[in-house]
């Protein structure tokens, strides 16, 4: 058969022969058939197992038959809000509306509802009574138990309870969605499946559930917020398919939640059959005349070599979703994906990256990981190194190389991010000379996220004199091969622990680097972070110490404005900031030590590439 999009519409399943889909699957993106969306992937799981998938994108949620134009699927419903979460889609971290959707045909915001799992979910239970739901994707994942809501200041139920879906898959749902769908098949009901590693299921009954551990139930949650932290620490403690046990959240009298443990890391294999599925690699044509889908630019030329990360950022929620232990795909899968991208009309020879969750993890941190699961009670990287860890790009760049051997290639970058302080473990620095030489386009984009060692400790990131370290290997690297490149930060305002007096270290770190950052961002409070629970209850759950919180709009927009102080509209709240500090020295007309001058000035900061240089 040719290799087609799935079907969106009764018309498409007539011309498939399909009387009736297996599986209707309901999404809140664009239906972009490309191995970096979610849906792409679990659809075309399910059809190369001979399961009909028909896909809904974005139905109209102020129309109730929307949801029912492919008619009432054999097997059940899948829904997924999509690529991102449908609120962080929607809004910034001011909860101010965003005015465009990269997800969406024309990037038009507004094609989604808020809490789109919840909505779509609720459509169909009132129009398919006592059909299968279940739900999936990055939104259903992080808020698969109780979790702090940041848009609505307020501790929820498991998303399971409030979309009222039969099922909920978390992480990187391939190996859990054919056991339900073959279990479907077999003709079991959606009750019965409480069996699946990587699921969330309802019940009213515990008595079966083996070595499980009870969590703080809902009430408790919400009547004191250290419980709170208590219980997101043992879920933390148990994202790790060998060690982790069954949690049990409990709703009222004799109404459970149960999660059950991860499913298993892919093999490279399996990865390397998940990629080669018969994706399109573009959005459905249909979306065309509206412009096509704007996120497909950076992800079409681009290749995933891995999932998962053991970095441990404690604002990352990679640790619940996709887990720590790395897995890769072969050489063989990359290069054969890579030689039929040169094949498109609209490759214009640059492979746009090559990573993943973190560029420069090609396996495990270590050997034992894969048998034995991930140390719950230790980072690999963070407060330093683990001496077990084994630091080597050897095989990311053996990989490298090939892909730039490949004829029509011109150059590969690396933009999905790199480890620095795991690039310093490697006492090998290849990697390091061929990424400066070769991956790099004038800048390297890396996350140090701040400069001030407290903040950073709360992070779970190292401390600023390891970025340091990077930085000036970077720089002679570069000068060896003649070259003038830089490091570019990616920096983080009003992280919890961070007070003014930090933000004002940060200012004066920037100051020292001799430009200005472009890439700032506010502490977005995301559901199932260490980070959103300091947040949240005001203590880091992992030593239940006091986190000061700058939680007020008004201090966060100092502290994110302290960064970029040379930008006139920031000129009031600088200067605010600094005298509330008693800094008054950083305020006159001294460049190499005030930010600001005494008044403002009419003449504004130029912020041109010929600034964005390091001071030699």
């Amino acid at each position: 058969m040719k290799k087609d999009f799935l079907p969106i519409s009764k018309k498409d399943m007539k011309a498939r022969g399909w009387q009736q889909a297996d599986f209707v699957y309901v999404i809140g993106d664009a239906y972009v058939d490309n191995s970096s969306f979610g849906p792409a992937i679990i659809s075309r799981v399910l059809e190369s197992r001979g399961f009909k998938v028909a896909i809904i994108s974005q139905p109209d949620f102020h129309d109730p038959e929307s949801i029912a134009v492919l008619g009432q699927p054999r097997l059940g419903f899948l829904v997924s809000a999509g690529n991102m979460d449908s609120m962080v889609n929607h809004y910034t971290v001011n909860r101010k509306k965003r005015h465009e959707d990269a997800y969406t045909p024309g990037g038009k915001a507004g094609k989604r509802p808020d809490y789109a799992t919840i909505v779509y979910c609720n459509m169909i239970k009132r129009k398919f009574k006592g059909v299968p739901v279940i739900i999936g994707g990055i939104e259903a994942s992080l808020r698969r138990l109780a979790h702090y809501d940041y848009w609505q200041d307020k501790l929820k139920r498991s998303i399971l309870l409030d979309s009222g879906a039969d099922l909920l898959l978390y992480g990187m749902g391939e190996l859990s969605i054919v056991e339900v769908a073959e279990a479907l098949d077999s003709g079991l009901s959606a009750e019965d499946l409480t069996f699946i590693k990587g699921s969330v299921y309802k019940t009213r009954e515990i008595d079966g559930v083996t070595d499980g551990i009870l969590l703080p139930s809902f009430d408790e949650l919400q009547q004191d917020k250290l419980n709170y932290a208590r219980s997101f620490l043992i879920q933390y403690k148990n994202t790790d398919f060998a060690s982790a046990k069954p949690l049990i959240e409990c709703y009222g009298e004799k109404r459970y939640v149960v999660q059950n443990p991860p499913q298993r890391p892919l093999t490279t294999q399996e990865m390397d059959d998940v990629y080669s599925l018969p994706y399109m690699n573009s959005y459905h044509p249909s979306y065309e005349k509206e412009g096509g889908v704007p996120a497909i630019k950076e992800i079409k030329f681009s290749l995933t070599s891995n999932r998962g990360c053991f970095g441990g950022c404690s604002f990352c929620a990679l640790t619940f979703h996709q887990g720590r232990i790395v897995q890769t795909r072969s050489h063989e899968s990359l290069l054969a994906e890579a030689t039929e991208m040169t094949k498109d009309p609209q490759f214009k020879g640059y492979i746009h990256d090559v990573g993943g969750p973190t560029a420069d993890f090609r396996r495990p941190a270590c050997d034992k990981q894969l048998i034995k699961g991930v140390c719950t009670d230790r980072q690999c990287l963070f407060p330093e190194p683990c001496k077990n860890m084994k630091a080597t790009h050897t095989d990311y760049v053996k990989l490298l190389r090939k892909l730039r051997e490949i004829p029509g290639v011109k150059k590969v970058f690396i933009r999905s991010g790199i480890r620095f302080d795991y690039v310093l473990a490697d006492k090998d620095d290849t990697f390091l000379k061929e990424l400066v030489k070769y991956h790099v386009s004038g800048q390297l984009r890396v996350a140090p996220e701040h400069v001030s060692d407290s903040v950073l400790e709360l992070m779970g990131k190292p401390e600023n004199e390891v970025y340091k370290e990077f930085c000036k290997r970077f720089e002679a690297v570069n000068k060896q091969y003649k070259m003038n490149q830089y490091v570019v930060p990616y920096l983080i305002s009003s992280h919890p622990g961070s007070r003014l007096e930090n933000a004002i270290e940060l200012a004066e770190a920037v100051r020292d680097m001799g430009y200005m950052p472009e890439q700032v961002q506010d502490f977005y409070p995301t559901p199932s972070t260490i980070s959103t629970c300091m947040y949240y209850t005001g203590v880091d759950p992992r030593t239940m110490k006091k986190v000061y919180v700058p939680s007020g709009m008004h201090e966060k927009a100092m502290q994110r404005a302290l960064i970029q102080y040379r930008l006139p509209e920031n000129y009031e709240l600088v200067k605010e900031a600094l005298l509330k500090c008693h800094r008054q020295d950083l305020i006159g007309f001294d460049r190499n030590h005030c930010l600001i001058p005494p008044r403002q000035t009419s003449q504004k900061t130029k912020n041109t590439k010929n600034d964005l240089h390091r001071k030699r």
